[in-house]
């Protein structure tokens, strides 16, 4: 073309844990039959929507309203619910105009980066979900601003890291927190989320916190929401109901804005959020309308504390199956419901295999291992998928130098899941020994 049409940041969006289905499916298509481990999505992996909660979805597409549009902002009704379900638990007050929905989270993470000035960076952990890690670097047209998650203690921040990230880099005007986290399953202390908000206060920036897993804890674990801890810091919080309802096909999340009128540049910058969303009009209204009456039902809370009993289950086989192979350093998780394995620092090579029966499948393994850049860990995922069919995610995807893998605790049949991380454990003492 005449003109050069590509955005500055297009490089940088990457999302490999879609990349990789179709790696599987064409494994599939020779054979191979596939254990998807590799995106959060409970539905697909097999958790079934209890009735009185496809009655109350039911029920509430019978009202015409509900096939319009609604306020840009979102139905006031629900933001007036969030508002006063935010403002029971926590110090911060907010009322409904601090609350603007969006057509899932990955909406609100495009256009709280994308509507950033170029050159102002968010500082986002490492390893990252690569949503917020591809989105920030695209905007800014380079690669992540990171601070470090130490996976030898517990996958916990690194402040003394982040304040290095923050320091020498005076570009840097924002902090982002997920917690619980995605990939590493890290529930954070409550300490050290008061000593980020320290630090986004000591260097005059706002907060970005991921809290779509928020109600999702377990193994005794406990954290408290930025509700409680934000003071008088300027942040935008993230929340969802494709988790923990779980309704990920309904793309419905929001922001709530903490302090959004104490910094005036902070006020403009939301007030550009919502500019985008209006002129998309609205999100979809069918989801909204159902959220508050799903969540306030009398089984609910019940509902959701089996399937977080289920995922603390899992997490405990998960860990048992691999704390005792050589070579990986395993974290328990404790929230949310995926597990980040890291392999040891020079126990990966380019030489390694694992054995695969089916010479075709073997044949397309290895020629996406041989080509050029792949990474190590790209390389041991390739091959656990040829010779099992366990398809998981490489770790080196979310933004970090780590070599690893991230899998999902969302497998149904147990014996089935434990069966899984039986193969994944067997594969990696095979694999790295070869």
């Amino acid at each position: 073309m005449r003109t050069d049409i590509v955005h500055i940041g297009a490089g940088e969006l990457t999302y490999e844990i879609r990349n990789i289905v179709a790696v599987g499916e064409k494994l599939q298509e020779l054979g191979m039959k596939t254990y998807w481990e590799n995106i959060g999505d409970p539905v697909a992996k097999g958790e079934h929507i209890p009735k009185w909660m496809k009655d109350i979805v039911s029920e509430t597409a019978q009202d015409d309203a509900t096939y319009g549009y609604s306020p840009t902002r979102g139905v006031l009704a629900t933001r007036k619910f969030i508002a006063e379900q935010t403002n029971k638990r926590g110090k911060v007050q907010i009322g409904p105009e601090d609350i603007i929905f969006f057509n899932g989270l990955g909406d609100a993470i495009g256009k709280v980066f994308g509507f950033l000035k170029r050159t102002a960076r968010v500082v986002v952990p490492t390893p990252s979900y690569t949503t917020h890690s591809s989105a920030e670097a695209a905007h800014a047209g380079d690669r992540p601003v990171a601070y470090k998650l130490d996976p030898h203690n517990h996958w916990y921040p690194d402040l003394d890291d982040l304040e290095k990230r923050i320091k020498y880099n005076p570009a840097v005007a924002g902090i982002l927190i997920i917690n619980p986290d995605n990939p590493t399953g890290a529930v954070y202390p409550v300490e050290i989320i008061k000593g980020m908000v320290q630090l986004a206060k000591k260097y005059d920036l706002f907060v970005v916190c991921d809290e779509i897993y928020i109600n999702i804890i377990y193994n005794g674990q406990t954290t408290l929401p930025l509700s409680d801890l934000i003071e008088d810091v300027p942040a935008i919080v993230m929340r969802g109901i494709s988790k923990e309802m779980p309704w990920p096909g309904s793309r419905c999340g929001w922001i709530e804005v903490y302090n959004g009128h104490k910094d005036p540049m902070f006020e403009k910058y939301i007030q550009s959020i919502l500019d985008a969303k209006m002129l998309e009009v609205c999100s979809t209204t069918l989801p909204q309308v159902v959220m508050p009456r799903v969540v306030t039902h009398p089984q609910y809370q019940d509902y959701l504390a089996q399937r977080i009993q289920r995922y603390e289950r899992l997490s405990n086989v998960a860990y048992d199956c691999l704390k005792n192979v050589d070579g990986v350093l395993i974290n328990r998780t404790n929230g949310a419901f995926y597990m980040s394995v890291v392999f040891d620092d020079g126990v990966l090579h380019n030489r390694q295999t694992l054995p695969i029966e089916n010479p075709e499948v073997k044949a397309h393994v290895e020629s996406l291992v041989n080509k050029p850049g792949v990474s190590l860990d790209k390389r041991f995922v390739y091959y656990l998928l040829g010779a099992t069919g366990v398809c998981v995610v490489p770790l080196s995807s979310f933004a970090t130098t780590l070599q690893g893998f991230r899998s999902t605790l969302l497998e149904t049949d147990e014996d089935r899941f434990r069966k899984i991380f039986d193969t994944i454990a067997d594969s990696i003492k095979i694999y790295l020994a070869s």
